[in-house]
């Protein structure tokens, strides 16, 4: 019998590939868009700063004054406490909240939203930020950070300043331990060496002279921890006969 893809066996679900997001701490979305934030603007209050396992970036909770709350990307320089603005009257300053049409050219933006209202779904990265170079009455063009241009809807919002944690990926991992913690919290897949790869001190299919074919890969019935690999107390095994 064949063997599930990796694409396939992630999709699966299994414990190894399921992201644990019970542990994150929500969804990265503004708030809904009322005519209050397009025609005037509603302040806010950066409520609180938050590591979250399943993003790259820090999260910011904003506070509005009418209750509503929204949790976004945080980008550099900003603080607990700070006061924020979300719709036409923002100014360019970061954390701000605002329509692309009303954003000057050279803007530094993220988090933007592809339908006006979906909540943001471009830029949303660690260290990451697009740059508004043209306006024209149906569409904002945006350098994104692929060095490629796409062309947005006037209305659609976005978030002024550079993600915060722009130097997640200079420190190294150092050992794959960590690399593995990394990639398991996001449900991702790591790699892991197979036992006749190893030498023969670090796993019984190790070393060059018990790779040799016929061997066989079933551990006996008594065997201590450590021995049990391979098929460990199989129904059958072998060419099945007619």
């Amino acid at each position: 019998m064949g063997k599930d893809l990796i694409a396939q066996r992630r999709g699966r679900g299994s414990p190894r590939y399921r992201s644990p997001s019970f542990r994150y701490a929500g969804r990265i979305s503004y708030r809904p868009y009322t005519a209050e934030e397009r025609e005037g603007g509603i302040t806010g209050v950066i409520s609180d700063l938050i590591h979250s396992p399943g993003h790259t970036a820090p999260l910011m909770l904003i506070t509005y004054e009418d209750g509503s709350e929204a949790l976004l990307p945080a980008p550099k320089g900003v603080r607990i406490g700070q006061e924020v603005t979300a719709g036409v009257t923002a100014s360019t300053q970061p954390a701000h909240v605002a329509p692309l049409r009303v954003l000057p050219e050279g803007t530094l933006v993220y988090n933007i939203e592809k339908v006006p209202g979906d909540g943001g779904k471009f830029i949303r990265s660690a260290g990451s930020a697009g740059r508004i170079v043209a306006k024209r009455e149906d569409a904002v063009v945006v350098l994104l950070p692929s060095k490629k241009t796409k062309e947005f809807h006037p209305d659609a919002r976005a978030t002024i300043g550079i993600i915060a944690g722009s130097g997640r990926k200079e420190k190294p991992f150092i050992k794959a331990g960590a690399k593995y913690h990394y990639r398991k919290a996001r449900g991702k897949k790591h790699p892991r060496v197979s036992g006749v790869s190893m030498n023969a001190v670090d796993h019984p299919f190790g070393g060059t002279k018990s790779s040799h074919k016929g061997k066989p890969t079933i551990a006996p019935r008594n065997a201590p921890p450590g021995r049990k690999v391979g098929k460990i107390r199989p129904r059958r095994t072998g060419r099945r006969k007619k």
